[in-house]
């Protein structure tokens, strides 16, 4: 299957509320900035929540300054503090990177396993069988564990990435009911997104959550969304992106921080 790709460079000047479907179609992938350049410390936000909702209703990301894990659910957007609580996130806010869809479930499969983080992305594997596409992952209901993190507000001169989460902070669920929301990248977007998996996770009762580092399945479901339209928007961050290399393999710096 062909994956179409669109790139755009541009100020954020529109004024969107709500989300009834993306502009560019709910079978595209829309994403703010590149993970290169925010592993390279490009966390000032500059499109809002609000102008993002009209692109889908189910993401990650992070907000202003890097401070917290975003999740997306239902169109519903929360912002997970370094103090693992989860704050509903204001139209007003920003974010200097995000990845966000129109979900549309393609597939479903019911799970009943004890298998653990690295079981079940081997298990997610032979579900995906179009390597060339993207693919939107949702993970709903009971785990015997999950181990997130999430990161505290930045101040500038910012860091890159590698040392802002040398300050994470660690929380960790037992017996909890939940949902895992994230992505699945191919390697043709290495530099641009995160090849492979990308989760966060939030509990049902939406109060806690983060950046997902641990899992163990008890009884869930998985709905995949297939994503074959890629767009992206690059924001001007004073130079800030132009002197990212997304090109640059940085995979075991990247590997790092998304396991770590």
């Amino acid at each position: 299957m062909k994956i179409i790709i669109y790139f755009i460079l541009s100020i954020f000047i529109f004024s969107f509320t709500g989300c009834a479907g993306s502009p560019y179609g709910n079978d595209t992938l829309f994403q703010i900035s590149t993970i290169n350049a925010l592993m390279d410390g490009a966390y000032r936000g500059e499109m809002t929540i609000g102008q993002l909702k009209r692109y889908g209703d189910f993401g990650i990301g992070t907000l202003d300054a890097l401070d917290g894990e975003m999740i997306v659910l239902e169109g519903k957007f929360y912002q997970i503090k370094a103090d693992g609580i989860a704050y509903p996130v204001p139209d007003s806010m920003t974010t200097p990177f995000a990845v966000i869809t129109v979900f549309d479930n393609d597939k479903t499969v019911p799970v009943q396993t004890g298998m653990d983080y690295e079981g079940m992305q081997h298990y997610l594997d032979e579900l995906i069988l179009d390597k060339g596409i993207f693919y939107a992952v949702k993970i709903a209901g009971t785990f015997k564990y999950i181990k997130t993190r999430s990161v505290p507000r930045q101040k500038e001169p910012y860091p890159p990435l590698i040392e802002a989460v040398k300050g994470q902070t660690i929380f960790e669920f037992h017996d909890v009911k939940g949902t895992i929301v994230g992505f699945w990248c191919p390697e043709s977007v290495k530099g641009v997104n995160v090849p492979g998996y990308h989760f966060h996770f939030i509990t049902a009762d939406r109060k806690a959550g983060g950046h997902l580092l641990a899992c163990q399945i008890k009884d869930v479901t998985i709905d995949i969304d297939y994503t074959t339209e890629f767009y992206m928007v690059l924001p001007q961050q004073t130079g800030m992106l132009l002197q990212s290399d997304p090109g640059k393999d940085r995979g075991k710096e990247l590997k790092k921080i998304e396991q770590e």
